[in-house]
C-alpha cells in the first residue's frame, strides 16, 4: 500500500470504530471525516489517472518524429516494416533485376527502386562511387530525411576510386568489399558442405594461364608477368591476346594446372572475381598476386592458393610450378579442402543490394556520418 494511503488510513480508523461502536459522532468529527473522504477520493482519482498514462508512449512512426525522440539513433526495430531503398544509378550503367530478399535471408523483403521521386521517402539511399564522384557538390546540397541512411557503395580498390576525397561527411554507411565495411559485399565466398563431398578435379593438359582484359604495361602485374615469362610458359587471353568468349572462360581455364589471379592493384581485401570466378570456379590451383598472404587466409584455407611472395623471385615460383604439376599427390593437396567447402562466385548486384536490405532490417545501426572515408579506405 502506498505510503500516502497508509496515513489516510490511519486519519480514518478513529471515526470508522466509533460509528461501528454505535457512538454519538461531534458534528466536528463528522465534518473531519467528510474533509478526509474527499481528500482520499481525490488520492485515488489521481492516482488512477498516472496509472492508465505510465504505460508505453503512442510516437508517430514518421521518420522524422523517430529522429526528434531517439536522436541519431532509431526508434524501433527495422526487422517489423518494409523498408524501401533507392539506388540512385545503375552501377556502371548495369541494369537488373532486384530479387526477393527474404528468400535469401528470412527477413522481411525491401521495395527496391531507381525512381527518384522516391528521394524524400526512402529509408536508404545506394550510391556506386564511380557514377557519383563527379557530382558530390550537388549531391551535398540535397534536401533529405533526417533518418533517410546515404549508402555508399565501391566494388574497386582505392587505385581505381577517383575524388574519394569529396566522400567525407557525406555518407551514413560503407558497403564494399572490404571486411570492415558496415555492409560486406565481397567478390565471392565459401560455403560449408552439409557432409564431406569426394574430390572432383578437372582433368589438366596445360601448364598455366591467365585472362587480362585491362593490360597495363607499366603495371606491377605485367611486370612481374614479364620476369614470370622467361622461365615458363603462360598462355595469356583477353582483348589484346589470345580471344575467350565470356561462356567459355571456365571451361578453359580448368584444363589447366595453375590460374595467374593477379589484380590490378594491391589493397586490403582486394581479392576479386579473378580469383572467386576464373581460378576457383573453374577447378585450378590460383598463383595470387595481390595483398599480403593473411590476408587472403582471411577469406581461404592456406593450402588452397600459391603466393608470389612466397618465392623470392618469379624464377622460383616458376620452378615450383613446373615440379608440383609433375607431382599428382601434391598437387591434390591444393583440392582437399574443397571436401569440405565450395567457391561461390559472381554473385551479383542484385544479392549486393540485398545484403544493404538484410542489414537495415536487422540491424539498429546509429545515425552517423562517415567523417573520414577516404582514409579509411585508402
Amino acid at each position: 500500500v502506498p505510503p500516502s494511503l497508509s496515513v489516510l488510513s490511519m486519519v480514518f480508523a478513529d471515526p470508522f470504530m466509533e460509528v461501528m461502536e454505535g457512538k454519538k459522532i461531534s458534528c466536528k468529527k463528522l465534518l473531519t471525516f467528510l474533509l478526509f473522504s474527499f481528500i482520499f477520493s481525490s488520492c485515488l482519482f489521481v492516482s488512477f489517472r498516472q496509472f492508465r498514462t505510465s504505460g508505453p508512449e503512442h510516437h508517430d512512426s514518421s521518420p522524422s518524429a523517430q529522429t526528434a525522440q531517439a536522436g541519431n539513433t532509431s526508434a524501433q526495430p527495422k526487422g517489423e516494416q518494409r523498408l524501401t531503398i533507392l539506388l540512385w544509378k545503375w552501377p556502371f550503367g548495369h541494369h537488373f533485376n532486384f530479387i526477393n530478399c527474404s528468400e535469401l535471408y528470412g527477413t522481411p523483403d525491401c521495395h527496391f527502386t531507381v525512381n527518384r521521386s522516391w528521394s524524400q521517402k526512402a529509408d536508404a539511399v545506394i550510391m556506386h562511387h564511380r557514377d557519383v564522384c563527379r557530382d558530390t557538390e550537388r549531391l551535398a546540397q540535397l534536401p533529405r530525411l533526417p533518418s533517410q541512411r546515404w549508402i555508399w557503395f565501391n566494388l574497386e580498390s582505392p587505385s581505381h576510386s577517383p575524388n574519394l576525397g569529396a566522400m567525407d561527411n557525406l555518407f551514413n554507411l560503407t558497403m564494399s568489399y572490404r571486411r570492415d565495411s558496415d555492409i560486406f559485399t565481397p567478390y565471392g565466398e565459401l560455403q560449408l558442405l552439409g557432409q564431406p563431398q569426394p574430390l572432383s578435379i578437372p582433368p589438366k593438359t596445360k601448364l598455366v594461364a591467365w585472362v587480362v582484359s585491362n593490360w597495363r604495361a607499366g603495371s606491377h602485374r605485367v611486370k612481374y608477368y614479364q620476369e614470370l615469362k622467361k622461365h615458363i610458359a603462360v598462355d595469356i587471353y583477353g582483348q589484346h591476346h589470345l580471344p575467350l568468349p565470356w561462356d567459355k572462360l571456365l571451361p578453359t581455364v580448368s584444363q589447366y594446372n595453375f590460374y595467374l589471379a593477379f589484380e590490378n592493384s594491391q589493397h586490403e581485401d582486394y581479392i576479386t572475381e579473378k580469383l572467386w570466378r576464373n581460378a576457383l570456379s573453374s577447378g585450378t590451383v590460383p598463383v595470387v598476386l595481390g595483398p599480403p598472404r593473411e590476408n587472403y587466409e582471411r577469406f581461404l584455407p592456406p593450402d588452397s592458393f600459391i603466393h608470389v611472395d612466397d618465392f623470392a623471385s618469379a624464377g622460383d615460383l616458376a620452378q615450383y610450378l613446373r615440379e608440383l604439376s609433375k607431382d599428382a599427390e601434391r598437387y591434390q593437396r591444393y583440392f582437399q579442402w574443397r571436401k569440405w567447402l565450395k567457391p561461390v562466385a559472381g554473385v551479383g548486384w542484385a544479392l549486393h543490394v540485398c545484403r544493404a536490405c538484410h542489414f537495415l532490417q536487422t540491424t539498429e545501426a546509429r545515425y552517423r556520418v562517415v567523417p573520414d572515408l577516404s582514409e579509411w579506405f585508402v
